[in-house]
């Protein structure tokens, strides 16, 4: 398996590496299950997760970014996968865009691992509002028929497929397609672009006191330009965890992060918590780095897995102590 991860990784980096059209995340490995509907599930328990990106400070109405998301695991005799709900809001200047997605998937015993099959099911929407700001001020917008004077929206059907192959706390690898409808949005004229997704990591024990350096590659493509982002972080006592992402061509982006469990039992439950806390600042190695301060980026989580243990009745005779 790491032969195989250093392969696909020397490959990935060969290629043309170029931005592409879907939002992204610097720490896109908290996340996964919003574009590859296959990694819903992977966590024991219930989870609930949600980002906040404000993107290139500096600018006016510079992007800001918020994705929610729900993941469970369903664990029956007949039945092992995961259910999850994605909700995605995108501002960027005078576009609005919204996605939401239902989402199942299938999981099944592979080798040491777990194969997993996924499905989303959901819309996506797009708004262009009419706000505008020409260089020739706002008295040229009549004259321009090409510049909508009102706000317009429109939207259309979103079908992700996705495969994820892992062996819990060792390693991972998945590909997805995204957009796979290829909607056309007639009154922006505006068509949904189908987006490719590449990922893998392995941890690598790094001994004693739950010390582990945690590898992360996701490649991704329009089909046309290809981007890639490479992450690297240790975790440290099996809580807390520093490292760096790199995005060839784009930024360089410190994380940190707090990952912390609990386990509380009684005679009639059991439960497991865990809480996840992120952020990453981007910091831009392209040109609008002379515009720009940098990229900020929050991840909260939360896990929980609360199982009930049966009540056992007992009879006693009375006649008896």
């Amino acid at each position: 398996m790491k032969r195989i991860l250093t392969t696909a990784i020397i490959l990935i980096m060969c290629m043309s590496v170029e931005a592409q059209q879907d939002p992204q995340f610097t720490q896109w490995f908290n996340d996964k299950q919003s574009f590859n509907p296959a990694a819903v599930g992977i966590r024991n328990g219930n989870c609930l997760s949600g980002f906040f990106r404000n993107q290139w400070t500096g600018f006016d109405n510079q992007p800001t970014s918020v994705l929610l998301n729900y993941a469970g695991r369903i664990d029956r005799d007949n039945l092992k996968g995961g259910m999850g709900l994605t909700f995605y809001n995108d501002q960027l200047g005078q576009e609005t865009n919204n996605i939401i997605r239902g989402m199942f998937a299938y999981h099944m015993d592979a080798g040491p691992g777990t194969l997993s099959a996924g499905l989303a099911l959901g819309m996506y929407g797009k708004q262009l509002g009419a706000d505008w700001l020409p260089p020739e001020g706002t008295g040229s917008i009549p004259l321009d028929n090409a510049i909508n004077g009102t706000p317009t929206s429109d939207a259309g059907f979103d079908l992700n497929l996705g495969l994820y192959y892992f062996e819990q706390g060792k390693y991972y690898v998945g590909a997805s397609m995204t957009h796979l409808t290829q909607s056309d949005l007639t009154d922006l004229s505006i068509k949904l672009q189908s987006h490719l997704y590449v990922m893998g990591g392995y941890n690598f024990d790094l001994g004693g006191s739950g010390t582990v350096l945690r590898t992360n590659m996701l490649a991704k493509s329009d089909l046309n330009k290809w981007a890639l982002d490479l992450n690297a972080n240790v975790m440290f006592n099996d809580m807390v965890y520093g490292g760096i992402t790199w995005r060839p061509g784009d930024a360089i982006a410190p994380v940190i992060g707090l990952e912390y469990c609990t386990s509380t039992s009684s005679k009639t439950q059991n439960k497991n918590m865990c809480y996840r806390l992120g952020y990453s600042y981007d910091t831009t190695t392209s040109e609008i780095r002379n515009f720009s301060t940098g990229t900020h980026e929050i991840f909260l989580g939360i896990c929980f897995d609360i199982q009930n243990i049966p009540m056992t009745n007992r009879h006693a005779n009375p006649r008896f102590l």
